[in-house]
């Protein structure tokens, strides 16, 4: 599968999905008088969806790693918020988790493209031939699991 844009990764389309999320569960009106909370939230959320768009413009594999890595903190942060919103009781706990288990799934598939790349002999703006499989959640536990094989 040939990526031309970041738009057509499958981790951007998720954390442009996540970002979404975040927009309307810091739109909650006990939430949104907690500024440094939402801006926090919306700041991480963006952020991901940035560092991946920013890294593959970049057109090579050292860079895009980096940039990845970012996301995937930024991902772990917002994570980390959102168990701030749920115990100021601003989310409940079912939605705090699902968006939870939505970000942890999305920080594992950028997990898999990094490993990808890293041992992709293919460098460069040619780093745009992605298999499918390695934009997929369920690929990420796999991926994991042969690692540890080694």
């Amino acid at each position: 599968m040939t990526v031309n844009n970041f738009e057509d990764l499958k981790i951007w389309q998720e954390a442009r999905q996540l970002t979404k999320r975040i927009y309307v569960i810091t739109s909650n009106s006990c939430m949104k008088h907690d500024y440094a909370l939402v801006d926090q939230m919306r700041r991480a959320a963006v952020s991901v969806m940035a560092n991946i768009a920013e890294g593959f413009e970049r057109c090579n594999n050292k860079e895009f790693i980096q940039y990845l890595y970012i996301a995937k903190g930024s991902c772990g942060e917002l994570r980390s918020h959102l168990f701030v919103a749920e115990d100021a009781g601003y989310i409940d706990g079912k939605l705090s988790a699902e968006t939870r288990s939505f970000a942890g799934g999305l920080s594992s598939m950028i997990n898999n493209l990094i490993l990808y790349l890293k041992q992709s002999k293919i460098k460069g703006a040619k780093h745009k031939t992605i298999p499918p499989t390695v934009q997929t959640r369920e690929t990420s536990l796999n991926l994991l699991n042969e690692k540890s094989k080694v």
